[in-house]
Order: C-alpha cells, then sequence, then structure tokens
C-alpha cells in the first residue's frame, strides 16, 4: 500500500511543478507582452511622440499616428500573438482544451 500512496504522492508532486511552470510561463509570456503594450502606447504614442512627429506615415505625423492608431493595430497583433503562443503553451505542458471525445474518455 506504500508503493501505490509514494507512487500517487510523486505523480500530485509532478502535476503539481508542472502546473507552476506553465502558470511562470504565462505570466512571463504576459509581462512581454505587457511591455510591448507599454512602450508602444505609452512610449511611442507620448514620450516620444514630438520626436516621431518628424516622421509620417499615410500623410500623419509618427506620434500622432501611434496615438491614435498604431497602438491599437499593436495591441490587436499582440492578442493574436498571445493566443497562439499560449497554444503553443497549452501542448508543450499538455494542459490545451484540444482533447477530442476519445481523448475526454481515456481520462
Amino acid at each position: 500500500m506504500s508503493a501505490k500512496s509514494n507512487t500517487d504522492e510523486t505523480q500530485e508532486t509532478s502535476q503539481a511543478d508542472n502546473q507552476k511552470r506553465y502558470w511562470q510561463s504565462n505570466l512571463r509570456l504576459l509581462g512581454k507582452l505587457l511591455f510591448v503594450w507599454f512602450i508602444v502606447s505609452f512610449g511611442c504614442g507620448i514620450i516620444l511622440a514630438d520626436w516621431l512627429d518628424q516622421f509620417s506615415i499615410f500623410g500623419f505625423k509618427l506620434g500622432f499616428w501611434f496615438a491614435q492608431q498604431g497602438a491599437i493595430y499593436v495591441f490587436v497583433v499582440l492578442i493574436f500573438a498571445y493566443a497562439r503562443q499560449m497554444k503553443s503553451l497549452d501542448h508543450k505542458f499538455g494542459v490545451g482544451d484540444d482533447n477530442g471525445p476519445e481523448e475526454e474518455s481515456q481520462l
């Protein structure tokens, strides 16, 4: 009986470690994406707007464009990047919701 409980404890510990590493990877990804969003929206749209205004894109000053449109476009791209990266993390750690009916029945 002790061998079975020892195996169960090892499996629970392994699963807890896997969940912890998954959550840490998720937070690391979120941190990176939020940093990019902050740099684009606050940095390019506010702090560097005057300097960026010397350049133009589609006839608009670049600082103005980032403040009005660019940050929104980057935010949408970040959403898709997050979804793609999370799918990869889910697959890596085996926690995705991609399980088909045949896989669910085996659980």
